[in-house]
């Protein structure tokens, strides 16, 4: 929704300018409404971040002070914006965040063997009961709304092995959402462009949400030994005040990477 990008340039001179890459075109449409006020100081392109090399040699961008890369889904996704993120309503199977392009949620459900399954739901999700909920997807099939994926894992689930302080659904939906939009796929491709562009002395910041990509940042900071350096063994958390001011902050990482002098 721009907040980052808001404190970024509030922070900074006139002389500053930020280009915003998002896939989602309504999330666009709200980061242009709140950075308005900065005028020509913002440029926003709509594209997938990994063109993230093409997308600024377009805009005249050949180096870099600061990159950010915000990984997930936000509020706006989950709650209003009717693509099937979320498990607390009934809505289409598409979880696309760009609705313009690939496949949607439900198709890639309905289409890939019982195995494959199992590995998205395990690999992206850490879900320990992969097989069953892959097996319960198959025996449904054909799922067609949020609805349908929910009864899915309640069912395969056993009721006594439901975690307490998450849906049971959470790690099989974020799974899914992970796989219809190739999100770890497209953040190796994207963090060895972003480094690319840094100036001396520059920075690149990743904040994620799922181990499995912090795992991918950590691994990719430490591979770039000759002219990066990750500026902390440990990523950054978020302290008890603003996890209870947003609870879905608790998760979030935060790595930052250097480029040398």
């Amino acid at each position: 929704m721009g907040g980052h990008a808001e404190a970024m340039l509030s922070g900074t001179g006139d002389d500053i300018r930020l280009l915003g890459l998002d896939r989602d075109p309504e999330a666009l449409r709200r980061a242009g409404h709140r950075l308005a006020p900065f005028a020509d100081r913002v440029r926003l392109a709509h594209a997938n971040f990994l063109a993230l090399a093409d997308v600024a040699r377009a805009h005249g961008v050949t180096v870099a002070r600061a990159i950010l890369l915000d990984l997930g889904v936000s509020s706006y996704q989950i709650e209003e914006s009717g693509r099937g993120f979320t498990f607390q309503a009934v809505e289409p199977l598409d979880m696309r965040l760009d609705p313009g392009t690939g496949e949607p949620a439900a198709a890639l459900l309905n289409r890939l063997p019982e195995d494959e399954l199992a590995r998205i739901i395990f690999e992206y999700g850490e879900e320990v009961h992969a097989r069953r909920i892959a097996r319960a997807i198959v025996r449904r099939r054909p799922l067609a709304t949020t609805g349908d994926l929910v009864a899915a894992v309640r069912g395969a689930v056993p009721r006594k092995a439901w975690p307490r302080r998450l849906h049971v659904a959470t790690k099989t939906f974020q799974a899914v959402r992970m796989a219809v939009n190739d999100e770890t796929g497209a953040l190796r491709q994207t963090l060895p462009q972003a480094a690319a562009l840094l100036d001396s002395g520059a920075r690149l910041g990743v904040i994620s949400f799922h181990s499995g990509e912090d795992r991918i940042v950590k691994q990719t900071f430490r591979s770039m030994t000759a002219e990066y350096a990750e500026l902390e063994p440990s990523p950054l958390t978020p302290g008890v005040d603003e996890v209870r001011a947003n609870p879905r902050a608790r998760s979030a990482k935060l790595r930052v990477l250097e480029r040398l002098q």
